[in-house]
């Protein structure tokens, strides 16, 4: 699986807010975009999720495995996506924040694909828990596994591991772009701080209204 942005442009009440670029992101590669607040970073990936809200318009091409999905609606793109909070649901227990992702199937199925998953992230036995009672780095892995759990044809990660501690940081970090790595996800990665980037991948940054290679 790929991603393709072709000649991909925002403006901001119609005026110019990122210059037109292209970018392919390769399946199981992890490319970050960087730069100050305001530049429109989030805004990026709101428009390849296809939930881009006025004042901003983009113009451009999104394609997925070589189609496009432009005009397709943001729930039947299968585009997953993570953010500082993990939204997880509270009233739902963790097999059941997890099973909300599963695609349909038999019950035995769901269940047999939950439990893995809970093993993949290290919290076998976690699935009668509340989400209040997981620490914030359990609770972020829960949130990662519930949307690769949804068999996205590809991430978009708006600064995940920002709200977590320093001592947390670094391990649900290696850990997420391991997964994603395994899985072959194509992924862009916001973020603000260089050290969140994964070593040796792709490092953009947008600067005066242009994405640049950094």
């Amino acid at each position: 699986m790929t991603l393709q942005l072709a000649n991909l442009s925002l403006s901001l009440s119609g005026e110019p807010l990122i210059a037109p670029f292209s970018l392919t992101v390769n399946a199981g590669e992890i490319v970050t975009l960087m730069g100050p607040s305001g530049c429109g970073k989030s805004s990026l990936l709101s428009a390849i999720a296809g939930d881009l809200a006025l004042p901003l318009t983009f113009a451009g091409d999104v394609r997925l495995e070589g189609q496009s999905v432009t005009h397709v609606l943001p729930a039947q793109r299968r585009i997953g996506r993570l953010f500082q909070d993990d939204l997880l649901f509270p009233h739902l227990t963790v097999g059941e924040n997890l099973l909300f992702g599963v695609p349909r199937g038999t019950k035995a199925v769901r269940r047999a694909k939950m439990l893995s998953a809970l093993g993949d992230i290290g919290l076998d036995g976690f699935e009668q828990r509340p989400p209040q009672t997981l620490s914030g780095g359990q609770r972020q892995r829960v949130s990662l596994m519930r949307s690769l759990l949804a068999e996205p044809r590809c991430m978009l990660l708006d600064e995940p591991f920002n709200k977590l501690d320093m001592q947390l940081r670094s391990h649900i970090r290696s850990s997420t772009f391991e997964l994603l790595k395994q899985r072959g996800t194509p992924t862009v990665l916001v973020t603000h701080d260089l050290a969140d980037t994964p070593q040796g991948g792709r490092v953009l940054k947008i600067e005066n209204g242009y994405v640049k290679d950094v």
